[in-house]
């Protein structure tokens, strides 16, 4: 919405990167036309951590709203289609060593009860297939190295995320920044004053000026400068469920003819991505430092990439996983890493970016620019965090694997919400999961389509040897027909490399 006045007039975003230029572009969006002036402050000196390079189907809703077509800005950011992830080695139970988590497309609606139809019988001890990658088509498509976007004769719509170079798409979305009127200044914060009644009053930069604005918004990273430094709001650590708090990465060689995904390899002490763009492959592997040391961990992943001889350099990361208690705080808001960290392993972290500036652009306007939304805005962003976290919990908490202390710890330990409680139940004791993430709400941070996937890729079902033939109801879908379907609906599309090819020429 837009409000017809605003009784504010300067906003000042406190770094750069992905997150600082993200919330620059929508609040200029909304508001330039207020009069409301936007100035971005950031060291280009200081560098950003840029270790986020993939997304989730949200951040193509950030680039439509803008207004930048896929042509215009994927080249620049050597980005590449993602249609899912695939999840290699959590599980140790035979026929379901890997699962591919999809994006949904509008196809899936004919062909996910059959998936979630299959899931329950299963559970209920008769031995039918219910594995999630024969159900979707971005897994059709991924499998055949298909782009996920569809001829102009296809009716249906299908979601798709992106991987990309973190460091270019801050530049791209600084350099347009520019063009939309954003102000830009280069310098180092030396300090913030707050006035009488625990607001920030301004900056002072390292060349001495004093920046005043009526609001002020957090993109430091992990340092938090303002929100958790200036202004003190606790931080709410995840450790006690999500263990791992160091990465260590390596960029490789381009791949020749990848597939439109991300991969996590489970490895003896956390995970391995691999992320391809289209110059390079991205790297990482995820860790606990209380299970691992960092030397053990770049061994590990050089191993998994077969480069232990290799000269190439790592670079190693620390992780704060958590959130803060509040996100906006008087005339504050924290956005990105400065408001808290779920590790990257369903890639949520822009997803948090839009998801906090967008509720805040809504909740700043219905309240004519007071605070009167603040803790509203604030429950629900924190609700996000926990929503999104649970899931991630559950990754761990699923695996079978009998190689580390790490894993069994993830398995055995019983830091579990009760949301996540009830959904792990529920699907244990064959009851309607849908049910009970309808009762929780818990749909708004992860579809049932994902929690299907999650705990059927994994295997979460009855000793295969104690299954049973079942009835003809039970075995009332043809799989034959599900796969017959979803291959016709992948002739309409294109390989994934001539699809990037053909857009990278017209650059």
């Amino acid at each position: 919405m837009s409000a017809a006045f605003a009784p504010i007039k300067n906003i000042v975003i406190l770094g750069g990167g992905t997150a600082g230029w993200m919330s620059a572009h929508l609040m200029a969006a909304c508001w330039q036309t207020l009069g409301i002036n936007i100035t971005l402050i950031e060291s280009r000196a200081l560098g950003i951590i840029g270790v986020g390079e993939g997304s989730t189907p949200q951040l193509k809703s950030f680039f439509d709203f803008l207004g930048f077509a896929e042509n215009q800005w994927m080249p620049k950011c050597n980005a590449t289609y993602k249609n899912g992830i695939t999840f290699a080695g959590w599980s140790s139970k035979p026929g379901f060593d890997s699962y591919f988590h999809a994006f949904e497309s509008e196809v899936d609606f004919k062909t996910q009860p059959a998936f979630f139809y299959n899931c329950e019988m299963r559970r209920k001890g008769v031995n039918i297939y219910a594995h999630p990658d024969t159900f979707y088509l971005n897994s059709i498509l991924t499998k055949k190295n298909l782009a996920p976007i569809e001829h102009d004769n296809f009716p249906f719509k299908v979601s798709y995320g992106y991987h990309f170079d973190a460091a270019l798409l801050g530049e791209f979305l600084h350099e347009q920044g520019l063009k939309r009127g954003i102000r830009h200044i280069d310098a180092k914060v030396e300090s913030a004053c707050v006035d009488e009644q625990g607001n920030i009053e301004s900056l002072i930069l390292d060349s001495g000026e004093i920046i005043k604005a009526d609001f002020f918004v957090d993109c430091t990273g992990f340092s938090s400068q303002l929100l958790q430094r200036t202004l003190k709001v606790p931080f709410i650590n995840f450790e006690e469920n999500l263990f791992n708090d160091s990465a260590v990465t390596i960029a490789t060689p381009k791949q020749e003819n990848f597939k439109p995904q991300t991969v996590s390899t489970a490895k003896t002490n956390g995970w391995v991505w691999n992320i391809p763009l289209a110059n390079r492959s991205g790297n990482g592997y995820v860790y606990s430092s209380s299970y691992c040391s960092a030397d053990d961990a770049e061994t590990e992943l050089r191993q998994h990439l077969n480069m232990l001889d290799s000269d190439i350099q790592a670079r190693h990361i620390k992780m704060k996983v958590g959130r803060v208690e509040q996100h906006w705080y008087r005339n504050c808001l924290a956005v990105g890493l400065s408001q808290g960290f779920i590790e990257p392993l369903e890639a949520t972290a822009l997803h948090l970016v839009q998801e906090t500036i967008q509720g805040f652009i809504d909740a700043y306007e219905l309240g004519n620019f007071t605070d009167i939304n603040q803790q509203k805005f604030n429950h629900r962003i924190n609700e996000k965090f926990e929503g999104i976290r649970d899931y991630i919990v559950a990754h761990y908490v699923l695996n079978s694997r009998q190689d580390s202390d790490y894993w069994y710890a993830n398995r055995q330990h019983n830091k579990l919400s009760d949301d996540l409680k009830n959904v792990l139940a529920s699907w244990h004791q064959a009851e309607d999961v849908n049910k009970v993430l309808r009762k929780r709400d818990m749909e708004k941070h992860y579809t049932s389509m994902s929690w299907h996937s999650i705990l059927s890729g994994y295997g979460m079902y009855h000793d295969e040897k104690k299954l049973l033939k079942g009835s003809v109801k039970a075995h009332k879908y043809e799989l034959k027909e599900i796969n017959t379907f979803l291959e016709r609906c992948s002739l309409n599309f294109s390989n994934n490399q001539s699809v990037l090819q053909q857009m990278y020429k017209q650059r």
